[in-house]
């Protein structure tokens, strides 16, 4: 009677327990869903009665979202293309790995049922010695899932970054005027960072899931099937949670990448503009700034990371009570004899298999939201076709043009105009300098030249040929651009000179920069050329940056060259050094010149004069100051105190 008091007694205690557990489900799952349920209930009511003729619509987006995501998957899977041999290696070996864990807890049932119970000793020996063979094999298949699953997502993330640059290469200067430099290096490099790892874990790991939650399930049905019932059904619950995190996780990303591109943005104009802020005393602004991103940084990335805890514990939860309940359940079902010990114990163990994917389904939950966000950022970009493209049709630009004509030429900046319906003829050989007041189109002029820009009406011809008719390649590499603000890379002095001929020889370049009245300051140099010029050549002055220019010209050797106000705010000596540089420059070729200092452009063959994107009057400069003109006003308010324009 005591035996039986005392079982009683277990039992109520393990009832008690259940009864708890259940309890603590109930508030923690149900009421929840409960709410939910309702709160949505209550929405899709109010939607339906105010908004009943939106419905049709509604769902063709529906399938509109559906085809639209199914254009990302296979946007993402058409870079595992040339990797197929690489993801079945990978895949294969996943695979085994994961069956062989499923097999694992069957085995044990089997050893501990069949195998100890006959007391042979040597047999129970060579059966370890398989187990621990299997186990090798494994941990082969393992290292080369780890390893070379990893190289797969690497390598489609280098693709896929190739891809982004080479796109952004193409793009034309009219999106970069709308762009931030710190926006798109974020693009480049953040923004791909979780893309190898979900391209190595993503196919995988769903499939994998798939197949262990399948397997697992068989498995559990197998060895009892109420006790698999009763376990399978905390599945849909963590399965619930997920796909309700994922979506809450994803907002947070989103927000989390554009935070990202912030930082980015003001991390690059703050560097790039130290001087700047320095002489003007305001890094307590900028700090202030800096700070205000980085709390929203914070707080962006604690609001993800608030979901997905919420996730982790509540999976957490529900996969230990499983468990608990297994163990009681089964413990009853083992002293009533429904099942063997080792049953119970191979249960327990393929009770935390089944538990696996799961989990796995949440570090999947974790990763796919940056790298659904990072993909989609990728894909808005590579979506972006590039205003100015090949024609099908198009033809090599013909050498030395002997006439270069801007025919009814009108363009402008968004809604702004620059030029209006404007006519212009170059000759070959010809020297044009192009004045006037500040923002009247000059550089638009020579930007419209090389096709940075697409005209909004008319044409500019080479020779009669459309300049939409001649491949971009050969139209710029016959065109030279020498700027004020010269752009320097952050390398050497060769690095920066040979620019303008990556395969020149050490004569070639020695002759460029003696024709670039470079010659006495490279030797005066330490480092000679390998001399380094800072970030966007810190370390050069502006008339020495200038002349670097003008080297890679030489190397370049167009047949036109455009000096675009090359030659203000400098000191007379260096002045008078690139003018001997540019005339040199200039000899038998096309040049286009916009200058402020009119007195440098005296020798010139022709000079037009441009206002409102219009030209009012050309020249040379003889005939110009002969008559009361607005190049002769211009030209006399620079040598007295005169306030033109």
């Amino acid at each position: 009677m005591s035996g039986i008091g005392h079982q009683i007694r277990i039992f109520g205690v393990c009832a008690t327990l259940i009864l708890f557990l259940v309890g603590i489900t109930y508030i923690m799952f149900f009421k929840m869903y409960e709410y939910l349920i309702l709160h949505i209930y209550k929405i899709l009511i109010n939607f339906i009665d105010n908004n009943y003729h939106l419905i049709h619509n509604i769902l063709h987006m529906n399938v509109y979202k559906f085809k639209s995501r199914w254009d990302v998957v296979k946007a993402f899977l058409n870079y595992y293309k040339p990797y197929k041999g690489l993801f079945f290696i990978d895949f294969g070996s996943a695979i085994v790995v994961g069956l062989l864990e499923l097999i694992f807890p069957l085995i044990t049932s089997i050893y501990i049922d069949r195998l100890l119970p006959t007391n042979h000793w040597n047999l129970i020996v060579i059966f370890g010695l398989v187990l621990l063979g299997v186990f090798a094999i494994a941990s082969v298949l393992k290292f080369v899932v780890t390893y070379w699953g990893h190289k797969l997502g690497t390598n489609i993330e280098r693709d896929m970054r190739n891809d982004l640059y080479s796109h952004i290469q193409k793009l034309n200067f009219k999106y970069f005027d709308n762009q931030k430099s710190g926006k798109l290096i974020g693009r480049l490099t953040n923004d791909l960072m979780d893309i190898g790892e979900a391209a190595h874990h993503g196919p995988e790991d769903i499939f994998l899931s798939i197949m262990t939650l399948i397997g697992a399930f068989i498995i559990m049905l197998t060895i009892d099937v109420k006790l698999a019932l009763i376990t399978f059904c905390v599945v849909p619950i963590v399965f619930i949670l997920a796909i309700y995190f994922n979506q809450k996780m994803s907002r947070a990303f989103k927000g989390l990448f554009a935070n990202v591109s912030r930082f980015n943005e003001l991390i690059a104009d703050n560097v790039g503009g130290i001087r700047l802020v320095q002489a003007f005393t305001n890094e307590r602004h900028e700090q202030q700034k800096f700070n205000r991103i980085n709390d929203d940084f914070r707080a962006t990335k604690l609001k993800a990371y608030n979901y997905m805890s919420w996730n982790v514990t509540i999976s957490h939860i529900a996969q230990k009570l499983t468990l608990v309940i297994v163990l009681i359940v089964g413990s009853y079902f083992v002293l009533h004899g429904d099942l063997s010990y080792g049953g119970i114990v191979a249960f327990i163990m393929i009770t935390n298999v089944l538990f696996k994917p799961l989990e796995q389904i949440n570090m999947i939950i974790e990763l796919f939201p940056k790298a659904i966000a990072g993909f989609n950022n990728f894909r808005e970009i590579l979506a972006i076709d590039p205003e100015i493209q090949d024609d099908p049709q198009a033809i090599k630009m013909p050498s030395k043009p002997k006439t270069i004509q801007y025919k009814d030429v009108s363009f402008g900046y968004g809604e702004t105009p620059i030029l209006n319906k404007m006519n212009l003829t170059i000759y070959q050989g010809e020297k044009i300098a192009l004045v006037g007041p500040s923002g009247s189109g000059k550089t638009t002029i020579s930007s419209l030249l090389p096709r940075f820009y697409e005209v909004d009406e008319g044409d500019i011809l080479f020779d009669g040929q459309s300049i939409q008719s001649i491949r971009l390649a050969s139209l710029r590499s016959e065109i030279g651009v020498v700027q004020q603000d010269v752009f320097l890379f952050s390398g050497t002095l060769r690095d920066n000179i040979v620019y303008g001929h990556l395969e020149a020889d050490e004569a070639q370049i020695w002759e460029a920069i003696r024709h670039a009245q470079l010659e006495n300051f490279i030797n005066e140099l330490p480092f000679g050329l390998d001399t380094l010029v800072g970030e966007r050549g810190t370390k050069l002055s502006g008339g020495q940056k200038q002349r670097i220019s003008i080297a890679r010209m030489f190397l370049k050797d167009p047949s036109i060259i455009i000096l675009d106000e090359a030659t203000s705010a400098l000191d007379i000596e260096t002045e008078n050094k690139i003018q001997k540089a540019f005339k040199k420059l200039s000899e038998h070729r096309t040049s286009l010149i916009i200058a402020h200092r009119l007195s440098t452009i005296k020798d010139v063959d022709r000079i037009i004069f441009i206002k409102d994107g219009q030209i009012l009057e050309e020249g040379s400069h003889e005939a110009l100051m002969q008559h009361e003109g607005p190049y002769k006003q211009l030209y006399l308010s620079q040598f007295t105190d005169v306030e033109t324009f």
